[in-house]
């Protein structure tokens, strides 16, 4: 005897060997033997074989007709074999039956299971909709089909136009669209990127970096609403100084500038100016908003995204002849020995003579040149001032530094410069502690110092950047941190450090100019009337959201900077390059901050300069493969630091594939902070 049987879901049949109680032991095709119960046991047959009733079974399953035998099943449950006796006839076969029994098992919208062998139809409307999502399943895979071959062939589909960049980046994975590029990415053996490239769906790479960071940090656009600029405050009084401010050629958001004013034969008074546009900007306002929303302004070579509205920034950058709003922090010095005699901040109108710009200075104002005075240009006599007082401020910042332990900064390092206009790029390289960004660094520090205490003497907070003094190893105690009260930062030398000078372009020193305004209006009755008061929350959740922005942000910079170095590749068409090894594999180009990790390459001391050959680079995963030469000198006249664990840290690799591309920092976070109050421009990027 022979049975055909269920097992697990499945359907099977076999020569029954033994029988015992309500089980058999049964013998399948194949020769494996099971136990049955009897109550799973569907059919019992003497012939055909199991073999051929299993075959037989299959190809009748073909030629049932499901929506005619739904019409014969009637609305009432069923017994498979009475259903066979109305849709075969009277006595059908085995084979006959143990098809049906398969038919109906693997129809499950047209028939539902109520027991072994006992079925039910579906209802006619549950019929009708599952029938009409197989056909839309099936016109899906068509034009599935035909998005493939579309995109095989190079040609973007017409869909695709709407919704190319939120495949990229934000894909709906159930969407047909997704599903037909990664089945045309899986045939051609590319990546969704450079078939969306190739096809026409990304302008360039550039377009690639671009549109990802937008898509990720500013998904609403880049726009600001339309808000009624606030009015310029009446009731100031206009500095009696001549301010000028040092900055790129480019740059638009100027929020420092100086003075100097001679008090007798031996005192002058130093200004340094802040725009101020916490005076018309008020906490929780549209404005406000704004900024905080975005926390910075965020940079990319020949490019930014502001943080506050560009007509807004008009209203208080310190522009050249025009007489704006300040916050000013006054230093009278002794031109003897550059000591401080007194310190005193006001906020005031002050009046812009001019607009100094590096591109038009740095080759004039040298140390040579200074040391000689040679050369004319602008405010040549103030400028020569300031160089002397800046050496004193490094000079005891240096002393302070070492008081905690620390080595000197390094200032020969070298930055470099980008400038891009028309997809054109220029690096430019330039040594970092030139007299003009000497000038406005140790300013900048002894601006942010000295209102830092002035939080502090008041009792209101502020957000400092501090470093040393934490707890764990000394790499975390090293760590640059926000706080928000009154800290050393070892690393620059100076007691605190509040982030007080660019107001136009981060939140935080919109936040401490805030908190300076009320000390300077307010006195001893400041932490009553600022607009933070101690232990507000919103001030340590202001913290963390910049730190999370600042990161982003610097990690878009540093990619898009890459991007740039690989097409100036291209542009200057360089094929052999110079390079300088900082650690191990690691060199970065001479002439561009490029990165490159060889791995294989000849031991060569680090700071030894090679000569290398680029072999190719690809500007959507930003990787670069090149081929070492030959050495060309034992050492480089850079500066590379002493302890590379301490100033190069390897970063996030920047290929999506296989290939192992390392960027590292130039300088420890400590120059890196002295760097940031020097950027010659909002737009123009130190690397």
């Amino acid at each position: 005897m022979n049975v055909f049987f269920e097992e697990s879901g499945d359907f099977k049949a076999g020569s029954v060997l033994s029988q015992a109680g309500e089980a058999y032991q049964v013998e399948l095709a194949s020769g494996k033997r099971t136990k049955v119960k009897s109550k799973d046991v569907l059919l019992q047959f003497t012939s055909p074989e199991p073999g051929a009733l299993l075959a037989n079974a299959k190809s009748i399953v073909e030629g049932i007709d499901l929506g005619f035998l739904w019409e014969v099943a009637g609305t009432d449950e069923f017994g498979f074999a009475d259903l066979g006796a109305e849709y075969f006839g009277a006595n059908p076969k085995t084979e006959e039956l143990a098809g049906l029994i398969l038919a109906l098992h693997q129809s499950p919208i047209y028939f539902q299971k109520k027991g072994r062998g006992r079925y039910k139809a579906a209802p006619e409307e549950n019929l009708k909709a599952a029938l009409a999502g197989i056909e839309k399943k099936k016109q899906q895979a068509l034009v599935q089909a035909a998005y493939v071959e579309e995109l095989k062939q190079y040609r973007l589909p017409d869909a695709f136009a709407s919704i190319g960049l939120q495949l990229l980046f934000k894909p709906d994975k159930n969407s047909i669209s997704y599903k037909a590029m990664v089945e045309a990415c899986a045939e051609l053996q590319t990546t969704p990127a450079k078939l969306m490239l190739a096809c026409g769906g990304l302008k360039n790479a550039k377009d690639f970096h671009l549109s990802k960071f937008l898509l990720e940090h500013f998904p609403k656009g880049v726009g600001f609403p339309a808000t009624p600029l606030p009015s310029l405050p009446e009731n100031l009084s206009v500095a009696a100084v001549q301010a000028f401010s040092i900055d790129d050629v480019t740059t638009t958001e100027i929020d420092d500038a100086f003075s100097v004013q001679h008090l007798d034969a031996n005192t002058v008074r130093v200004g340094i100016h802040i725009a101020a546009p916490g005076l018309g900007i008020q906490r929780n306002d549209a404005f406000d908003q704004m900024a905080r929303q975005r926390m910075s302004t965020v940079y990319m070579p020949g490019d930014k995204i502001t943080m506050l509205p560009d007509d807004l920034v008009q209203v208080y950058t310190l522009g050249e002849g025009q007489t704006r709003p300040a916050v000013s922090l006054y230093v009278d010095l002794s031109t003897q020995d550059w000591q401080i005699q007194r310190t005193e901040t006001k906020v005031e109108m002050v009046p812009m003579a001019a607009n100094l710009r590096h591109n038009d200075l740095d080759a004039l104002v040298t140390e040579e040149n200074l040391a000689n005075d040679a050369g004319e240009y602008p405010h040549k006599a103030e400028i020569a001032l300031l160089w002397k007082w800046a050496q004193v401020l490094e000079a005891g910042r240096m002393a302070k530094r070492e008081s905690f332990g620390l080595k000197p900064e390094q200032n020969n390092r070298v930055d470099f410069n980008f400038y891009v206009e028309d997809d054109v790029v220029s690096i430019v390289r330039r040594k970092r502690g030139a007299p003009l960004d000497k000038i406005v660094a140790e300013l900048m520090i002894l601006a942010n110092s000295t209102w830092g205490k002035l939080l502090a003497d008041h009792g209101i907070p502020g957000i400092y950047r501090a470093q040393g003094g934490g707890s764990g190893g000394w790499a975390a105690k090293m760590q640059v941190r926000m706080v928000t009260h009154a800290a050393p930062h070892q690393g620059l030398g100076v007691d605190q450090y509040a982030w007080s000078t660019s107001p136009l372009r981060r939140y935080t020193d919109l936040i401490n100019q805030w908190q300076i305004i009320a000390c300077v209006q307010h006195g001893v009755t400041a932490a009553l009337v600022a607009p933070f008061k101690p232990k507000d929350a919103d001030l340590f959740a202001i913290v963390s959201g910049f730190d999370a922005a600042y990161a982003a942000y610097a990690d878009f910079q540093t990619n898009m900077e890459r991007y740039w170095c690989l097409r100036w590749l291209g542009q200057e068409q360089k094929r052999q390059v110079d390079a300088v090894v900082l650690k191990d594999e690691v060199l970065r180009l001479v002439e561009i901050p490029l990165i490159i990790r060889m791995a294989g390459m000849p031991a060569a001391a680090r700071g030894a300069q090679v000569r290398l050959e680029i072999l190719r680079w690809d500007e959507l995963d930003l990787s670069v493969e090149a081929r070492f030469l030959e050495v060309l000198g034992t050492e480089t006249s850079e500066d590379l630091g002493d302890e590379a664990e301490d100033e190069m840290e390897l970063v996030e690799d920047f290929s999506a594939s296989e290939t192992e591309n390392v960027e590292l920092t130039q300088a420890t976070e400590t120059e890196m902070t002295v760097a940031e109050e020097v950027k010659p421009d909002d737009e123009v990027q130190q690397a």
